[in-house]
């Protein structure tokens, strides 16, 4: 399983309306500090976001990750709305 397929599955529990991951990994190749992860742009729209601070989003998105981080991911940028925060 690619680690995108990973990160993808293990969002999957979150129940998302609408879920894209990017991957720039290639953008950041020889970065210093990276240890060789990767770095990966996530949106997420899921309606166990709704009510919910932007840092509690944030700590539900890194909980499903935990054990990637940082070996497998180096960097994670997370955009987490709610069905009627989602906007283009």
């Amino acid at each position: 399983m690619s680690l995108l397929d990973e990160i993808r599955t293990r969002l999957a529990v979150l129940e998302p309306v609408d879920l894209s991951i990017q991957d720039d990994s290639a953008l950041h190749a020889g970065h210093a500090g990276n240890g060789g992860g990767g770095h990966f742009n996530v949106c997420v729209v899921s309606s166990q976001f709704s009510g919910k601070s932007p840092i509690i989003r944030h700590r539900i998105v890194y909980q499903a990750l935990a054990d990637l981080i940082p070996s497998k991911i180096h960097a994670l940028s997370i955009r987490a709305l709610a069905p009627d925060e989602n906007n283009p």
